[in-house]
């Protein structure tokens, strides 16, 4: 299956690992887990920023080379005198790779969505940025020499996994920076659903009005023509507030209906409908999503998210299976599933980020949680 970097880096950067550095920087455990899901494809966004400019394959080669070894030495490093040569060396490496006002701009988005601020947010971005740069590094293999074409391959490879990691409200942080600009349509894409929920709740609220206003006119006389659509209006409205979560979209698109889509899908296309022994994988994917979402939806404290964690786990066992029957598909089929999944992952990782920025939440949540965002993640890659 082919690798997913931003899921790569998480998978070092365990709860152990997060409390460690929290613990290194003073900083508050959440906070850090928080910042952190959001440093990872910041720097991979903007060093594939980097790849893209002339000479900046090799810079970004250097620099890599540079940090090899970080991984096997960060923990280590952490509390000791070697942690403010690794915070320097890797502030230094993203001033030269980034610029400095591209990195001022990164780190104020950072403190501002984690809420660390910049004292702590500077340090932390100077921490991680040598993780990401050996992860990426890590990639060719024992090679002695690293080749800057492949690193410029493998980040313009993972701009759509780059993009589906990133918190929706960084995005937003982050957009005229230049920083995004490397992930081009897909940054735009994975930010897409909650525009286009808003514009479709105005477009029908509108459509609705002009039907009364086109029935008024004909109609002046007849108080139910302007009674129907103003009736219709408020139960759309009182439905937008009744679900703040729940993306509006058209009916095409709904969970319910995902079976027709592929159906379709496969008559266009001439790919078969993704079913594994038996199974339609990709109707079994939405139910799970669907699953957790409701699971997710129920956490607001540290007691619920306690109660939730049995059902969690019971999503991960789900997505694993999907994942093993995906194994079964053909690759059009898997396109097909993998566009579930890409559609489902935007609102369900912000839902993990909501989650994760509660207070006081037990120590094996986090680890489930990202387990499940890992999982969805490589699904939609």
């Amino acid at each position: 299956m082919p690798i997913n970097l931003p899921a790569l880096v998480v998978r070092f950067l365990t709860p152990d690992v997060i409390g460690r550095i929290a613990s290194a920087l003073g900083i508050d455990r959440n906070m850090a887990q928080t910042a952190i899901n959001a440093v990872v494809p910041s720097l991979l966004a903007g060093f594939g920023g980097v790849a893209a400019q002339p000479g900046g394959p090799q810079r970004l080669a250097d620099a890599a080379a540079e940090q090899r070894g970080t991984l096997g030495n960060f923990v280590g490093s952490l509390g000791t005198a070697n942690q403010s040569s690794l915070i320097e060396s890797g502030s230094s490496m993203l001033s030269s790779l980034l610029g400095a006002s591209n990195r001022n701009a990164l780190v104020g988005a950072i403190s501002r969505f984690s809420g660390l601020g910049q004292h702590a947010a500077t340090p932390l971005l100077g921490m991680m940025a040598p993780v990401v740069m050996d992860t990426i590094a890590q990639q060719q293999g024992s090679a002695r020499t690293l080749d800057p074409d492949k690193i410029a391959n493998l980040l313009a490879g993972q701009k759509d996994n780059i993009a589906a990691a990133m918190p929706p409200a960084l995005r937003g942080m982050l957009s005229g920076t230049g920083l995004l600009d490397s992930l081009g349509g897909a940054a735009r894409g994975a930010g897409a659903m909650g525009g286009d929920a808003a514009r479709a709740s105005s477009y029908a609220a509108r459509d609705v009005a002009n039907t009364g206003q086109r029935v008024g006119r004909s109609a002046s006389n007849n108080w139910l023509y302007w009674l129907l659509p103003a009736a219709a209006l408020a139960a759309l409205l009182i439905y937008i507030v009744a679900k703040p979560t729940e993306p509006v979209v058209s009916q095409q698109n709904t969970a319910a209906s995902q079976q027709q889509q592929n159906t379709a899908a496969s008559q266009t296309t001439g790919v078969q409908s993704p079913t594994a022994a038996g199974i339609d994988v990709g109707k079994q994917l939405t139910d799970s999503v669907s699953g957790l979402r409701s699971t997710l939806g129920g956490i607001t404290d540290a007691a619920s998210a306690q109660a939730a964690l049995p059902k969690l786990q019971e999503s991960t066992t789900q997505l694993d299976k999907v994942n093993d029957m995906t194994q079964r598909l053909s690759t059009d089929q898997r396109k097909l599933v993998s566009g579930v999944a890409a559609n489902e992952l935007p609102g369900v990782n912000a839902l993990f980020d909501k989650i994760l920025a509660l207070p006081g939440l037990p120590d094996q949540l986090k680890p489930v949680i990202e387990a499940l965002r890992t999982k969805l993640t490589s699904l939609a890659a």
